[in-house]
C-alpha cells in the first residue's frame, strides 16, 4: 500500500537497527483518513471471505481494526490483556510472549462474542516475532471458529513471524513489509 509506505518512510523514526517508531500515526497518535484507507484495504483484500468478526489485541490493533469492521460491515472484538471483573462466564485464553517486557501473559475474549459458525479475520498493528498473532489464532482455535487470515499494517520480514504463519498455511496480508532497517534506512520488500 503505497500511500503507507510513503507516511512511514515520511514520519517513521527508527531507533536502532530493528525498532521502527510509528506512533506519531499508528500506534499513539492516529491520522484517521490513513486508517480509513487501511480499513478500505484489508476490506478489499478479504471481501470474498464473508467475514463475521474482526479480531485484535488491545491497545494499539483496535483502531485498525475498528476501520476493517466498518468497512466490512461485522462487528469488531479484542482480546483483552488482562481479565476484566466485569468478564463473566466462559473465556478463550491465549498466550502471549512479549519479547520487549520478557513476560508471558495471557490474553482472553469473552465466549458470548466468539463462536463456533464465526468466520475471523485477525487485525494487528505490526508483525514481528508473531506472538501476538499465535495467541489471537490459539483463542479462535479454542472457540472452534474458522481462521479467514491475518491482516497486519506493518510487517517486519527480517524477523520470523510472518514466515512462520505462512508455513503454518495461514494466510497473512501485509500492508508493507520491511526487509531492513539496517543503515538508518527503510527497505520495503
Amino acid at each position: 500500500m503505497e500511500l503507507l509506505k510513503t507516511k512511514i518512510k515520511e514520519d517513521g523514526k527508527l531507533i536502532g537497527s530493528n525498532i521502527l517508531k510509528v506512533d506519531s500515526f499508528l500506534n499513539h497518535q492516529i491520522d484517521p483518513e490513513l486508517m480509513a484507507e487501511i480499513g478500505k484495504e484489508f476490506a478489499r483484500r478479504f471481501e470474498q471471505e464473508d467475514i463475521t468478526k474482526v479480531l485484535t489485541i488491545e491497545a494499539s490493533g483496535i483502531a485498525v481494526a475498528l476501520m476493517v469492521g466498518l468497512e466490512l460491515g461485522v462487528p469488531v472484538l479484542f482480546a483483552k490483556k488482562k481479565k476484566a471483573s466485569t468478564m463473566d462466564g466462559k473465556v478463550y485464553t491465549g498466550k502471549v510472549k512479549s519479547f520487549t517486557k520478557n513476560q508471558v501473559y495471557d490474553i482472553s475474549v469473552s465466549s458470548k462474542y466468539l463462536n463456533e459458525g464465526d468466520n475471523v479475520l485477525i487485525i494487528d498493528d505490526f508483525l514481528a516475532m508473531g506472538q501476538a498473532s499465535q495467541g489471537l489464532i490459539e483463542i479462535v482455535e479454542n472457540s472452534q471458529a474458522k481462521l479467514a487470515g491475518v491482516g497486519i499494517v506493518i510487517e517486519k520480514g527480517f524477523q520470523p513471524g510472518g514466515k512462520q504463519l505462512r508455513k503454518q498455511g495461514i494466510r497473512v496480508e501485509s500492508l508493507a513489509i520491511i526487509e531492513s532497517l539496517e543503515d538508518n534506512q527503510i527497505i520495503f520488500s
